[in-house]
């Protein structure tokens, strides 16, 4: 018949969230707390890979927008392990390789340092070097001008700095103001400008760079040129080409740069160093997965608790449902519910904090926003696991009371 009851040790599902549901509206605050172990668990999971999916997403979408076209060349050692400079024509004679569409080039001057004043210890040079810098070093590496203007060829030839991104905050510079100074290898250089980071060229942020014929003329970075002084010799030269002949121009670089020993110079290309980062970020991520499990653990052996608990605590109520007709394995799915709906609980709030986690944090770093399906589905299904298994050996002890033990006075 249509009509006909369910067969004996059967429940409708309705039925049996409605009966699972019993323990956790009657007992709420003990279940919000087992329930907040799996949450955090689960939004430990959800917001590391969300973090680092958002983290790289928004690294690989700085290295299309900054381009993957940029190469560097460096001195690098000689055979006797000495430092090998680059020669004088070098950038030059890069520029001639048909690809290339820009050269620009740098010049480390170890012999300077900066400070904010002629007062700072001279042994407070936090970490910032001095560099000689090409007028088109910003175009270049995709760096832009934050604060004032770039070098040109007025100032390149005077006392005159522009700072990096990290350079001029350790200065304390924030603003461009007229007669704004620095003291420089033993004199006052004025400052014109402050670069934005250069996520491809992370030296210069912490650089302070002067032109080529200022650096030979007030710091003395010179090079012997047909038997006479002259601008000193680059020490990196940044080299942009087309996109489809990097790998060409790549091949060739250093025995363009320096014929007679190409092996003495380093060339690399820094967006491929960002994408390693990248992928190196990954690495953190088993430690703080590691983390959340431990706290899904924790959760779990909190919802063991309170099924335990409660099947302790509802013996009555379970000798009555049996001595009324219900089977064992109704009990057993009773309670079983009861800890995968409080799991369940636990891992909707979890993936909702841990995706509000991801959302604000990568906001303020201005990335993307991604959180992949493995985060949240991986942190959710792990929920309804770790409470079936914290919930099974309650819910196997609760159908094993007969209803007279059950009904006994405890």
């Amino acid at each position: 018949m249509s009509g006909a009851p369910p067969a004996p040790g059967k429940l409708h599902p309705a039925d049996l969230a409605r009966v699972a549901s019993v323990g956790l509206r009657t007992r709420r605050t003990r279940a919000g707390l087992s329930a907040l172990g799996i949450a955090i668990g689960v939004a430990a999971i959800v917001a590391v890979l969300g973090l680092s999916a958002s983290s790289q997403a928004g690294l690989l979408a700085e290295i299309d927008r900054l381009g993957t076209n940029l190469l560097t060349a460096t001195n690098g050692q000689s055979f006797t392990g000495q430092s090998a400079p680059l020669p004088l024509a070098a950038p030059a004679m890069i520029a001639r390789i048909e690809p290339v569409t820009t050269v620009a080039d740098t010049a480390a001057i170890d012999s300077a340092n900066v400070f904010r004043s002629p007062l700072i210890p001279t042994i407070d040079t936090n970490a910032l070097t001095v560099e000689a810098a090409s007028l088109n070093l910003p175009g270049a590496v995709g760096a832009s001008v934050a604060r004032g203007s770039y070098l040109n060829a007025a100032t390149e030839t005077e006392p005159v700095a522009v700072l990096g991104a990290a350079a001029a905050q350790r200065l304390g510079v924030d603003r461009i103001y007229a007669g704004e100074r620095i003291w420089l290898g033993g004199m006052w250089f004025y400052v014109t400008g402050i670069l934005n980071s250069a996520a491809l060229a992370p030296e210069i942020d912490s650089s302070v760079l002067v032109g080529f014929p200022a650096a030979a003329t007030y710091l003395h970075y010179t090079s012997v040129v047909a038997g006479r002084p002259g601008i000193g010799s680059p020490t990196m030269i940044y080299v942009r080409a087309a996109t489809s002949q990097v790998a060409a121009v790549q091949a060739v670089l250093g025995a363009t740069a320096n014929p007679e020993s190409p092996n003495e110079v380093d060339v690399s290309q820094p967006s491929a160093a960002l994408v390693a980062r990248a992928d190196a970020q990954g690495a953190l991520n088993d430690l703080f997965l590691g983390l959340g499990a431990v706290a899904l653990l924790v959760g779990a052996v909190g919802v063991a608790n309170i099924m335990i608990i409660s099947v302790l605590e509802r013996r009555s109520e379970i000798g009555l449902r049996r001595a009324l007709g219900a089977t064992k394995g109704q009990i057993r799915a009773q309670f079983l519910g009861e800890a995968i709906l409080l799991a369940t609980l636990g891992g909707i709030a979890g993936v909702g904090g841990g995706a509000l986690a991801t959302g604000v944090y990568a906001t303020t770093k201005h990335w993307a926003i991604v959180i992949p399906p493995l985060a949240w589905g991986g942190g959710f299904a792990a929920a309804l696991a770790i409470g079936a298994l914290a919930g099974l050996l309650p819910a196997i002890r609760a159908a094993r009371l007969s209803p007279t033990e059950a009904l006994r006075t405890v």
